[in-house]
């Protein structure tokens, strides 16, 4: 097996750390802009497709697989990672498709399919309208089940092509914004309405497939969001019964093993202050917060997804322990609209500290382009007991240095001081209720970014580390320390 992977930066930087433990030889892809990214140099081998949308591209992706001599591919999230049309080509091609069927895709990855899957098994579902391809239609829908609602993108999450809409005032502008949007991150513009349920906590539960039985590994709180993408994630969450809990577990494995779903996939569920449950989604793919279940288990999801790709069993499904808090590192302004930030890592610092962990598709001198969701890095946190996690997780994001870039660095340690995030009391409009103070930047961080920039670029002639395409490193291909593998 040699696997392609079909994305970028951070997922695509962890799915090679595994391929590598694996000893499977990895594939990456990279736009023109991407030439000098770490998932690039990670790999064994690199294809370049050309323009800045060409993750998205079926085409030339397949083309990149052929090309390398891949005989599987690894979509990662987001992209084309929920696109049945993909999978299906890459079963045409002859390739191996790490994810579920087009299928079981089409069945749960669809938000329109999920739902009416969701309901011939008796899940309850949000109340809304599948079927809003037109503002028409958005309009009845909205009409039957009352304002507010949400304009959804059909065929894709992580809040890509979202709306809240309020009154039948801001459908118009939402409608068209929210299409947009979907069909530049999924290549898909179908659309849906739902009814807005507040106040609300949005869990999801994780599960694997092998396209006959599945099992559930555990439950994650994400109702920590802004613009309807999630910031801090957790496990298990504060605030169901263990009652709630396997309620959510069948649904999910119902769901899973109703569809022949093969691989890791996602349900979604918004749970109302009662404790009732509405099914939302299916993520019919790897999850950006995979690492907190990840932190639980000890499974390693990417190894699974590609187990089960090769007709393995299903592993055990351990008991979770402890707690897992993962928090999103974004290059974006919190204090100002969430404005996303681009240009240069000027000085990085991760810190070292046991039962911490940090996924990143960046290094120091990395050039991050507005092209692209502006998040730098995952740090994950475990402890015996959630306040363990919680003070773990304070001091890893306090002892992080990066600097050249606005991020949501000390929005992050904020949450996790206030009352709120203590208590448990995590609600999906939590972050945007609360009031929130931009502090005051010492003097000497924009003055020691310069100074270190300054000083690089006399000490390298201008280069910084491995984006030097002319390095001496750049030129070795797929060495390793102590093999050579090219």
């Amino acid at each position: 097996m040699k696997v392609l992977i079909a994305n970028r930066g951070e997922i695509a930087c962890r799915i090679i750390h595994t391929l590598r433990e694996m000893s499977i030889p990895s594939v990456a892809v990279y736009t023109d802009i991407d030439a000098d990214s770490p998932h690039v140099w990670l790999a064994d081998d690199s294809v370049a497709l050309g323009a800045t949308s060409a993750y998205l591209d079926v085409q030339t992706v397949l083309a990149a697989s052929k090309s390398s001599g891949a005989t599987a591919i690894h979509p990662g999230y987001g992209f084309l990672s929920q696109n049945a049309e993909f999978a299906r080509e890459c079963a045409k091609a002859g390739i191996t498709f790490i994810g579920p069927s087009p299928e079981a895709m089409i069945a749960l990855g669809d938000k329109r399919g999920s739902s009416l899957t969701a309901t011939k098994l008796g899940i309850p579902v949000v109340p809304g309208a599948r079927e809003t391809d037109s503002l028409d239609d958005a309009r009845k829908a909205a009409a039957k089940v009352g304002y507010p609602i949400l304009v959804k993108a059909a065929g894709g999450g992580g809040g890509k092509g979202m709306r809240r809409v309020n009154s039948d005032d801001e459908l118009s502008d939402a409608f068209d914004a929210a299409k947009r949007e979907a069909k530049g991150a999924f290549a898909d513009d179908r659309l849906l309405v739902e009814k807005y349920v507040h106040p609300a906590r949005h869990v999801e539960v994780q599960i694997l497939g092998d396209g006959k039985n599945a099992i559930a590994l555990g439950e994650r709180e994400c109702s920590l969001q802004r613009r309807y993408q999630k910031v801090i994630e957790e496990s298990p969450s504060t605030g169901i019964s263990e009652k709630t809990r396997q309620a959510l577990f069948d649904a999910a494995c119902r769901l899973a093993t109703a569809t022949k779903y093969a691989s890791a996939g996602t349900v979604e569920f918004l749970i109302g202050p009662d404790e009732s449950f509405y099914f939302l989604e299916v993520n019919s793919r790897l999850q950006v917060e995979h690492p907190v279940t990840e932190a639980l288990t000890g499974i390693d999801l990417v190894r699974a997804q590609i187990e089960i790709a090769q007709g393995e069993k299903l592993p055990n499904a351990p008991a979770p322990r402890g707690h897992a808090i993962e928090a999103r590192l974004y290059a974006e302004d919190p204090y100002n609209g969430y404005l996303p930030s681009s240009g240069k890592v000027l000085m990085l610092d991760w810190p070292s500290m046991p039962n911490l962990r940090v996924d990143t598709g960046i290094v120091e001198g990395s050039v991050v382009h507005p092209f692209y969701d502006p998040m730098l890095a995952k740090l994950v946190t475990w402890g015996p007991t959630r306040e363990h996690a919680r003070r773990r997780m304070i001091d890893a994001l306090s002892q992080t240095t990066l600097l050249g870039l606005t991020t949501n660095q000390t929005f992050l340690i904020e949450i996790l001081k206030r009352d709120f995030f203590i208590s448990g009391q995590t609600f999906t409009t939590t972050l945007e209720s609360e009031t929130w103070s931009k502090p005051e930047a010492p003097e000497f961080a924009g003055t020691a970014a310069a100074q270190i920039l300054s000083q690089r670029s006399v000490d390298t002639g201008g280069t910084s580390g491995p984006s030097d395409r002319y390095s001496p490193w750049r030129t070795l291909g797929a060495f390793r320390m102590g093999s050579w593998a090219g």
